[in-house]
């Protein structure tokens, strides 16, 4: 064998086991892989029980209700539709009503949304990605909602001062 032979069956190698391990990679994470989908897709998709996804969207007004053992049940809505979600556990300290929100778990068989991981926004100006998206295709997205009026300046001694 030439020297060239040699180097193109060593590159072809290489490139043969970098396939199989990407592969493998791959083949490993999608046990891992959790789609996100807001409360109007699965109104329009038929989601099988069981199924793991996030779901995002705000909590709606007056939804929450805490039962006994740390049971919690509340709706997540993205103004267009909304699905009732159950949840047991300690939420997080920013969860409330009328907030981004997203749950991550399984559809049960009688249309109910089993989280087992709740996640809230983190302040006044976050919402995630997957959910600002949705409320904007839906045509529910106010450009500039939930973000704050800018602080009045403040003086060295912390006092406000006109503007």
């Amino acid at each position: 064998m030439t020297r060239k032979q040699r180097r193109l069956v060593f590159i072809g190698t290489c490139g043969a086991v970098l396939a199989v391990a990407l592969g493998l990679v791959l083949w490993a994470m999608s046990g891992t892989i959790v789609f996100f989908r807001s409360p109007s897709e699965i109104a329009r998709e038929a989601v099988a029980p069981g199924v793991r996804f996030r779901l995002g969207g705000l909590v709606e007004a007056g939804s929450v209700v805490r039962g006994p053992d740390s049971q919690v049940t509340f709706a997540v809505t993205d103004n267009a539709a909304r699905l009732p979600v159950r949840y047991r556990g300690l939420l997080p300290d920013l969860f409330r009503e009328g907030q981004g929100v997203v749950a991550e778990g399984a559809m049960e068989p009688g249309g109910v949304f089993r989280a087992d991981t709740v996640l809230a926004k983190h302040d006044e100006t976050y919402m995630p990605r997957e959910v600002a998206d949705a409320l904007k295709k839906s045509g529910r997205w106010q450009e500039g909602a939930g973000h704050p009026a800018p602080a009045p300046p403040r003086t060295a001694s912390g006092e406000a001062r006109a503007p």
